[in-house]
């Protein structure tokens, strides 16, 4: 539906290389510069500087480029919409997730999704929550699955999973499988995530309201993902706060261990984030839909076996509530 040579436009604009959109859009670079003179010609201006060695948007290009953005959106909006009507969801659906969702959760929930859904298409980038509500801002993404509370007035924000944060040592250390005191934590190396992520805010809420602030802990080195958190703690560098998600192979594997730590309850929930306002249309509404109906209990999630694998003549699923509830240790 969307006009083609505006389409070339909106690719050759965003790299301001002849040659990478060629590589985007499946043709050769004479086809975009053709496609390009033809835009140029009909609005009778220039829309990209091409002297100095470089390609620049000119003025014109400056003008012309939001509106081909719209263009673009209203036309994927309408396709959406037409073909939900019918019920039968179509079109790209970019999501955005915070890592620990990304990398341990997001693949099977789209997996289950694709399975009623196969026409449409799914990108996902992953980052802390900061990071992703900021690309949610800035419409990068149609929707985000944060861990953190979402601090912002132009986002809206719901619940749809429960998820606990677990204290994880070296096997050999002598805090394995053993209940401490919180005060114990005071002399112990500890190794946190990065500034913006939300299971930094989430472990920090819990160890104050116990009594334990910032200063009273012995930070030793700060990552900006959770694997590099569990190969910081498997090389002795320290322990971890890490959703249970994360860990549970290494704790099959025997490569770590949990401590449990008296009185410290570390809840959190997994979000689901879209810009504040109403209900998402097409697609992202049916997404939304079926996360929140999958965490009620509503609809199942394969995991752990492969769809094409089945154990036992029937495949493993279990709902989102189910999941959330099995027992790591």
């Amino acid at each position: 539906m969307e006009n083609f040579r505006l389409k070339v436009f909106r690719i050759v604009a965003r790299h301001l290389n002849f040659s990478r959109a060629a590589e985007e859009l499946l043709l050769t670079q004479p086809a975009v510069t053709q496609q390009i003179k033809a835009l140029e010609d009909e609005y009778g201006v220039s829309l990209f500087d091409r002297s100095g060695g470089r390609i620049a948007l000119t003025p014109a290009g400056n003008s012309l480029l939001p509106y081909a953005e719209k263009l673009k959106a209203i036309s994927d909006e309408a396709y959406e919409i037409v073909t939900s009507a019918a019920g039968n969801h179509s079109g790209k659906l970019a999501l955005g997730a915070s890592q620990t969702i990304g990398q341990y959760l997001l693949p099977n929930l789209v997996a289950a999704f694709l399975r009623d859904n196969p026409r449409v298409s799914i990108t996902a980038i992953s980052g802390n929550t900061d990071e992703m509500l900021e690309a949610l801002a800035a419409h990068r993404i149609q929707l985000a699955m944060i861990e953190g509370p979402g601090l912002r007035k132009d986002i809206h924000v719901e619940p749809f999973m429960e998820d606990h944060m677990v204290l994880v040592v070296p096997a050999s250390h002598e805090w394995a499988d053993q209940e401490i005191d919180i005060d114990a934590l005071r002399n112990e190396p500890l190794l946190i995530r990065e500034f913006g992520s939300g299971s930094r805010r989430v472990v920090e809420a819990a160890l104050a309201k116990a009594g334990l602030k910032k200063k009273d802990l012995k930070t030793a080195m700060e990552l900006d993902s959770t694997e590099g958190l569990l190969s910081a703690v498997e090389a002795g560098l320290g322990v971890t706060f890490v959703s249970r998600w994360a860990v549970r192979n290494q704790l099959a594997l025997g490569n770590l261990r949990l401590a449990h730590v008296k009185g410290l309850r570390l809840a959190r929930k997994f979000s689901i984030a879209y810009p504040a306002g109403p209900e998402p249309a097409g697609t992202p509404r049916a997404f939304r839909r079926f996360l929140l109906a999958a965490a009620a209990g509503g609809g199942e999630i394969p995991f752990g076996t492969p769809r094409s694998r089945p154990s036992s003549g029937r495949q493993r699923g279990y709902s989102l509530r189910n999941l959330g509830e099995r027992r790591i240790y």
